[in-house]
């Protein structure tokens, strides 16, 4: 089986804190002992040698920037106070994953399907004695302030882009997390072009008016890369079991995010990670298929290095490579081995064969 995780914050920890994700997380973590970066950050969960540990071919790699108004420290230089230092910052992004591939070739941007297949193809050919399978990265841009005025979000499809969130908190083109609202008019010019383009649209984040507006409007391929249901994360930024609903009927698949605070309302940083066990994650899987009636709605979409370290996660995980050990409790819980393969990657990997250009 191979894994999909479906947002990933890696040119954000480049660039803020200058991790070399080309080493381990073990490594990452022993450089960083002396310094203040887990007070920020936590601990990483993310490396070159945890990815391939942990089956993890391919990854939805997000160009995030916040607004200036939820700066998190002096020490956080990704913020923006207007569209025009968005857009240098998400470029800088964009530069930090070409630079990863440039300085090791295993890593591969995915833009079209011959990339994908090619990633794919390292995974599951025959090994060789001299080469590991490729680490796939697909653009995502989360939040859409980077793009100025909606034309130019064909300049970023241009430049790799694959998938677009329209909103963080509030943005030029939706209301968000913590700041509700609608579709706004640069919103709904913007994804009438995105459909033209063939981009993914990603509802994340979005405030659920602008949500179920995106979703009837919106023409091309939806999806939510990481949120939980509401059951388990009972705020705007959880998804209603009606909201899961509505994207299941447009074919759209959620990540599931294994985020202790996600995963068990009351849960905060400093508590103990051994209260959580990813059993909570099977938890949140196993209802999002009983709400859509199959196994083909729901992947993972871990967050990791977004916000929380490994001090945050359920108490099996230590890096990205346990993720896996998912695909054994959903056997027990009565999953097939073809539905577990989907949950884990396989039906991430059927939307982008069938959206990504050719």
């Amino acid at each position: 089986m191979l894994i999909v995780d479906a947002h990933e914050d890696i040119a954000w920890n480049i660039l803020t804190f200058g991790r070399d994700y080309t080493r381990s997380a073990s490594w990452i973590r022993m450089q960083e002992r002396e310094t203040p970066v887990p007070s920020y950050n936590g601990n990483t969960l993310l490396g070159r040698e945890e990815w391939l540990a942990g089956r993890v071919g391919v990854i939805f790699a997000t160009l995030f920037v916040s607004p200036a108004r939820r700066k998190l420290g002096e020490w956080d230089t990704q913020t923006y106070k207007d569209s025009r230092e968005a857009y240098r910052l998400a470029h800088l992004q964009l530069d930090a994953y070409r630079r990863l591939a440039d300085i090791c070739p295993q890593f591969r941007l995915i833009g079209t399907q011959n990339d994908l297949k090619e990633v794919l193809d390292s995974w599951f050919s025959p090994p060789t004695a001299t080469a590991d399978p490729y680490i796939g990265l697909v653009p995502l841009m989360e939040g859409a302030d980077p793009i100025p005025k909606p034309k130019m979000v064909e300049e970023w499809y241009e430049q790799g882009v694959r998938i677009v969130g329209l909103a963080w908190e509030e943005t030029a083109y939706a209301g968000g997390t913590h700041e509700p609202g609608p579709l706004k008019r640069a919103g709904i010019q913007l994804i009438e072009i995105m459909a033209d383009l063939g981009l993914i649209l990603d509802l994340s984040h979005l405030a659920e008016e602008a949500y179920y507006q995106a979703l009837d409007r919106y023409e091309g391929t939806i999806v939510v890369t990481h949120a939980n249901p509401r059951r388990f994360l009972p705020t705007s930024r959880g998804l209603s079991d009606e909201m899961i609903i509505r994207l299941a009927e447009r074919g759209g698949v959620i990540g599931v995010v294994p985020y202790n605070a996600f995963l068990k309302p009351g849960w905060h940083k400093g508590d103990p990670k051994s209260a959580v066990h990813l059993a909570d994650v099977a938890d949140v899987i196993d209802h999002i298929c009983q709400l859509t009636g199959d196994a083909m709605h729901v992947g993972i979409g871990s967050d990791f290095d977004g916000g929380f370290g490994v001090e945050h996660v359920p108490a099996e995980i230590d890096t990205v490579a346990d993720l896996k050990k998912l695909g054994s409790i959903l056997e027990e819980r009565g999953y097939t081995t073809e539905q577990v393969s989907n949950i884990l990657g396989g039906n991430w990997l059927r939307l982008l064969t069938n959206s990504l250009p050719g």
